[in-house]
Order: structure tokens, then C-alpha cells, then sequence
């Protein structure tokens, strides 16, 4: 017989970042970054591994949805689903019952993408590439194929997708030389987040400085005077030349984005991140066109490519922010991707969490090498915390992110991480139970 899928195993697993404020901000003062994490196995022993991040409480849903999935995967041959995983991806987003739950938005799209993803790094496995190369080698006939463009032909259609991936193949080995020796742009969030104190923002914006990042980003929203006194701190720590972002995180409405962000355009913000609630599409548009020149930045919660569409085609983005697990996985990001360098748009992706360094410097590489050409302007959000419970952690130096080699998608966590910090009877959380009393 053939081999085929034989088991999606789902896993709950949490980190307490919360007890450091690591990863806080005005919507998340106490998140415990966490993932629903899945293994897909083969008759043959193989692997494929994926996750979808989550910031603690209802990661048990993400993991439901993912096991109410697997039966769409289970007992599928595993040449057929590697040979084309667009399938996939049309199948578990196009259910008619579980779509009704989105439909193509929330936990159960989320869900999908967590499968899609662990497929391709079964692929890329198989093939022993990095997946970043696995996607750069296919033509630009497979990469079109892969993606669903229904919702998108008024923008975008198959005949710009090919024009787009064909006119990038000029320079593509010169490309993946400077990516092999010089990495691709990295800015760090680490410094911002707004549960540091004064002291731990300032040492951490000069270590960022110090490590090579021209860019950093800040947490702001919950109060305007911490806001305009902390700006005040990192600007004065890095100086004029270094770009602060700023990142609210979807706390305000428009009339209250554009008044904050008047009060900080003394500290030359870059941009302004989520100023607003993730599917607004005016209002973000409202909202870059009293701010111009900071730019907007979005999409790590925008739900699908319509968003994404929509966003570009309304003049309502600067900076396109793609995240490897909030859409339906590597073939819905490829559809964002081309949407973008249709518009002109550079892309910045969203990271830090747990996973998401690993898994989206695939999609940012990718796109360098077979599709943007470029890395003006552009750069993958680092965090520097969580990467020591991955078999294949990113690997940041001199503010830039090292291709990685391995084969697969990074999305390998250790299975002692995964033994300590499964949500809630692993060893670290039994530890903690047990102390409380």
C-alpha cells in the first residue's frame, strides 16, 4: 500500500510569559505565549510539524478545531497531499460545514493553516530543503497553482501572478548568494514591550543598537504621558538615525489614533502599527491619510487575503504584515505576497511569539529570492525569547536573520519543551500548581 497519513496528534502548549510581562502591550498586559501544536505522522515514520500561535486561554479551542480536522487528513496518501497541498488548503477551508464556523476567518481558519503549514514541512522534508528554498525552486507555474485566486481576480489575477514571478527570475541566484552570506533585515520588538521599566527599556534599546537592528518598535496605547515620556527615553537612547516604530495594537478608534499619534510625531515615529480595530478597512485608510508621512502597518490579524485585498486596493497600508498562522497556512501568505508586490507594497511580517520568528522568515525569504526582488524597506519582526525549545531556532546576527539550512519549515519544537509546558499537566505547570498550594 502507499504511504499515507496515519495520525494528527494536537497538543496545548504554554509558556508563562506573563510572569516577566514579556510580550505585553495595551490589548495584552499578561499574555502567556502559547500554540496549539500538532504532529502529522506517516505510515513510513515520517514527520510534519506545525503550530498556531495563541497568547494562553483558548488555545484548547484551536486545538478542538485541529482534531475536528484531522479525519480530512488522516489516511490521505502522502505523495498526493505532497504533490499538491493547494488541495488541501481548498479542501479544509472550503468544507461547507466547517466553513459555516468562519467562514474563512477565526479559530477553525487558523486551525487549517496549522495543517497546511505542517504539510509543507513534511514537504520539505521529503525534498531536504529548507522550505524557503522549496518554494524559491518551484516555477512560476506550481506557485500560481498553489494559490486560490476566486476571491481576488478583481485585483489580482493568475496572468499578473506569473508576470510578477516571472520578471523576478532575472537576479535570483545573485539574490540567493547575498541571502547565504548576509542574511535578510531583522527589527526587534524586544526593547518595547510596555510592562518594562525605564531602566530595562533603555538598556534593551541600546543593546538593540549595539546588535546591529536600524529598526525597533514600541508598545503604546494605554496611557499618553508613559507614551510620550518612553519615546522620549528610546530616542534619546538610539538617536536620530535609528527608526522607532510604534505599535497599538489595535486599542484605539480612529479619531483617537490620529489625536495619539499627533502627540508622538515629535519622536519620529516610522509607523504606526494595528491603529485600529484589524478589519477597518476606512478607517485605516482615515487614518493614513491624516498621519502620512508615518506610515500604517497591519495584517497580523487580518483574517484572509480579502482583507489584505481590500486593505491595498482602499490606500489604507504602508506595510503589509503577514503571520504564518493567522491565515489558512503557506498558500494563503503566498496569496498575500503577490498581492503585495502588485501594489507596491513591502512586506514586514509579523513575529516574535513563540514559533512565528521560526516559521515566517521562510515566507519573507521566499519572497526575496522568487517574487519582491528586494529588501528596501523591509525587514522580519525578531523577539528574543522562546528559541531554545526549537530543534532548528532562527539565528539572528549583526540585526539580520541566517537563512535557515535545515530541512522543513522550523516548526520543530524539542519534545522535552513540549513534555514541560503541555498545558496542564506538564512538568512546568504542575510546578507551578503545586506552589501555589
Amino acid at each position: 500500500m502507499s504511504e499515507r497519513i496515519t495520525s494528527v496528534e494536537a497538543i496545548d502548549v504554554r509558556f508563562p510569559t506573563s510572569r516577566q510581562r514579556d510580550g505585553s502591550d495595551a490589548m495584552n498586559p499578561f499574555p502567556d505565549y502559547s500554540a496549539a501544536y500538532l504532529l502529522l505522522r506517516t505510515s513510513a515514520g515520517d514527520e510534519g510539524h506545525g503550530l498556531v500561535f495563541t497568547v494562553g486561554r483558548g488555545t484548547e479551542l484551536v486545538v478542538a478545531a485541529l482534531r475536528s480536522l484531522a479525519p480530512m487528513v488522516v489516511g490521505e496518501p502522502v505523495d498526493r497531499l505532497l504533490a499538491d497541498p493547494g488541495a488541501l488548503a481548498r479542501r479544509l477551508v472550503g468544507d461547507s460545514q466547517m466553513r459555516w464556523l468562519g467562514p474563512e476567518k477565526g479559530v477553525v481558519h487558523m486551525a487549517a493553516g496549522g495543517l497546511v503549514n505542517a504539510v509543507w514541512d513534511l514537504a520539505a522534508r521529503r525534498a531536504g530543503k529548507p522550505l524557503w528554498r522549496l518554494l524559491a525552486d518551484l516555477t512560476p507555474e506550481q506557485v500560481v497553482a498553489q494559490v486560490d485566486f476566486r476571491y481576488l481576480r478583481d485585483a489580482l489575477t493568475e496572468e499578473d501572478a506569473l508576470g510578477l514571478l516571472r520578471a523576478a527570475r532575472d537576479g535570483r541566484a545573485e539574490r540567493e548568494r547575498l541571502l547565504l552570506s548576509e542574511g535578510y533585515p531583522a527589527y526587534t520588538t524586544t526593547p518595547g514591550w510596555l510592562g518594562y521599566d525605564d531602566d530595562k527599556l533603555a538598556r534593551l534599546c541600546k543593546e538593540a543598537v549595539d546588535a546591529g537592528f536600524r529598526l525597533i518598535k514600541l508598545k503604546v496605547g494605554a496611557d499618553l504621558g508613559e507614551d510620550v515620556r518612553r519615546l522620549g527615553i528610546a530616542r534619546q537612547t538610539v538617536g536620530p538615525d535609528i527608526r522607532i516604530a510604534v505599535d497599538a495594537n489595535q486599542v484605539w478608534g480612529v479619531p483617537e489614533a490620529i489625536r495619539w499619534m499627533r502627540a508622538l510625531a515629535p519622536f519620529d515615529p516610522y509607523w504606526i502599527e494595528e491603529p485600529t480595530s484589524p478589519d477597518d478597512v476606512l478607517g485605516h485608510a482615515a487614518v493614513r491619510t491624516a498621519l502620512a508621512p508615518v506610515k500604517v502597518a497591519t495584517g497580523e490579524h487580518a483574517h484572509n487575503a480579502v482583507m489584505f485585498k481590500q486593505l491595498l486596493q482602499a490606500g489604507a497600508v504602508d506595510v503589509v504584515q503577514i503571520d504564518a498562522c493567522r491565515v489558512a497556512g503557506v498558500n494563503e501568505n503566498l496569496a498575500i505576497l503577490l498581492l503585495a508586490a502588485k501594489f507596491g507594497a513591502p512586506v514586514c511580517p509579523h513575529a516574535g511569539g513563540v514559533g512565528l520568528c521560526e516559521l515566517v522568515q521562510h515566507l519573507a525569504m521566499f519572497d526575496f529570492l522568487a517574487l519582491s526582488g528586494s529588501t528596501e524597506d523591509r525587514a522580519i519582526e525578531y523577539v528574543d525569547h522562546l528559541h531554545e525549545h526549537f530543534a532548528d531556532p532562527v539565528v539572528v546576527r549583526d540585526g539580520r536573520y541566517h537563512a535557515p539550512r535545515a530541512p522543513g519549515m522550523s516548526a520543530e519544537m524539542l519534545a522535552a519543551s513540549r513534555a514541560a509546558y503541555r498545558f496542564p499537566d506538564g512538568a512546568r505547570w504542575a510546578a507551578a500548581k503545586e506552589a501555589r498550594t
